[in-house]
């Protein structure tokens, strides 16, 4: 235990008129002589679309020890804290493919097919948990993604609304939750107060930073804290810093080459940037326990992305209907392994972030997945599915379930991993524990 100066709540914030930020864990929120905390338990769901190539993804045998195949091995490094679920399928069938995949991922129901405002699924794994371990939070959860198709004419799956396609969260069946897409609104969330559109355009305009209110707060915290904690707020602030600056470089950017839509201002150019951004802001969420709960879309069903940085020009739900040619099955399998390095770069951040006796890392659960098994047929299993973190059980395993269990018998008993009972969700018919 390191002697500090001075005890901390949990909750403590350095505040300004521009800011409230919440801060990582310190030493001096453990005094010492006391027994040292628990850290918090946080969850993930981080989800790609268009199926996947399930010969480069599922590994050849079951149980530990594994060998990695092509899509899994960015994740290599992180075997002790993984595990692939596999044989897992999701409710329904393939009409309304798309839309029903995303809807059906959290929620295990087939989505009721309308095109208009009544809209049904949920509720979500991911909210029915973070309403119970999330009251302790700036946020019970966050909803992140890097696309929106609403009002994107033919984007959409026929029969079906586009609101099944730009959500994974559900506080209800019929209450489906925005996801953001933009990382300065994302950022401002966390870290800003209130102020109005002009207000945060002219502290931007002048390269101010929404740190700069809480400079002074700042140091007189820092004059109780023992060395090691200094150094620790020191390392957290320059982090949100740098997200700032990496956020302020793409503001003006717009109209990204990579999709078939026009992108709003302030959303990178690089898909690459747009991930990394979003995935640095879910691992401070993390670390100041701003939420415990984040769930991120990383592309959209349907999406018609391009991704020329790894040579496929064509868009990505195009050649997901290879039809068994070799050639469209290796770009999609290129965009899957592009994918899956975007995540690898996020499980790193976790491991080198320190959190209580441990890391992030070691104190989380991220699945990464999709609503749909082979892209090329709109299959509804076996679905692609990894766990990473120290919540995930034993590492190196490939627990293979019989042919076509639920989904959603996996969400159950990771409700239950977080201290949540849930009886039932959408088709369940058991549970599945890792």
């Amino acid at each position: 235990m390191f002697i500090t100066k001075r005890s901390l709540a949990r909750r403590t914030f350095l505040r300004g008129l521009s800011a409230t930020v919440a801060l990582p864990f310190l030493d001096a929120m453990a005094p010492a002589l006391t027994a040292a905390p628990v850290a918090p338990k946080r969850l993930g769901f981080v989800y790609f679309p268009n199926g996947a190539i399930m010969d480069s993804w599922i590994p050849k045998t079951a149980g530990s020890g594994f060998e990695f195949t092509p899509t899994l091995a960015p994740l290599a490094p992180y075997r002790d804290h993984l595990t692939v679920i596999g044989n897992l399928a999701r409710a329904g069938t393939t009409i309304g493919d798309h839309a029903v995949a995303a809807a059906g991922w959290l929620t295990g129901v087939y989505a009721k097919k309308t095109e208009a405002e009544d809209v049904l699924a949920g509720p979500t794994i991911d909210q029915i948990i973070a309403r119970q371990i999330g009251q302790d939070t700036v946020f019970p959860s966050l909803e992140l993604a890097t696309e929106d198709f609403t009002g994107y004419i033919g984007g959409c799956t026929p029969g079906f609304s586009c609101t099944y396609m730009n959500t994974l969260c559900w506080a209800g069946p019929t209450s489906p939750l925005p996801m953001e897409i933009n990382p300065r609104v994302a950022f401002e969330r966390m870290f800003g107060r209130a102020g109005s559109i002009a207000q945060r355009q002219a502290r931007q305009s002048e390269d101010r930073s929404i740190l700069d209110s809480v400079v002074e707060d700042a140091a007189r915290l820092r004059i109780g804290l023992g060395a090691r904690d200094r150094n620790r707020l020191s390392e957290y602030l320059d982090q949100i810093r740098e997200i700032e600056r990496r956020i302020e470089r793409v503001q003006t950017h717009s109209n990204s080459a990579e999709l078939a839509i026009d992108t709003p201002q302030g959303i990178p150019e690089s898909f690459e940037e747009h991930a990394a951004l979003m995935f640095e802001l879910q691992a401070i969420a993390y670390q100041a326990d701003i939420t415990r709960v984040v769930t991120f879309m990383l592309s959209r069903e349907a999406s018609q992305r391009t991704y020329p940085q790894i040579e496929v020009s064509e868009p990505h739900h195009t050649i997901s209907h290879h039809g068994n040619d070799p050639q469209k099955k290796a770009m999609n399998a290129r965009i899957n392994l592009y994918h899956m390095q975007q995540f690898a770069k996020f499980v790193e951040k976790l491991r080198t972030t320190p959190d209580g006796d441990g890391s992030l890392l070691d104190h989380s659960l991220i699945f990464y997945g999709g609503g749909m098994g082979d892209g090329n047929a709109h299959a509804t299993d076996p679905l692609p599915l990894v766990a990473v973190g120290g919540l995930a059980g034993a590492g190196q395993r490939h627990l293979l379930q019989p042919p076509k269990t639920p989904v959603a018998n996996l969400w159950i008993g990771i409700a239950d991993k977080f201290g949540v009972n849930v009886d039932h969700l959408g088709n369940s018919n058991g549970v599945v524990s890792i």
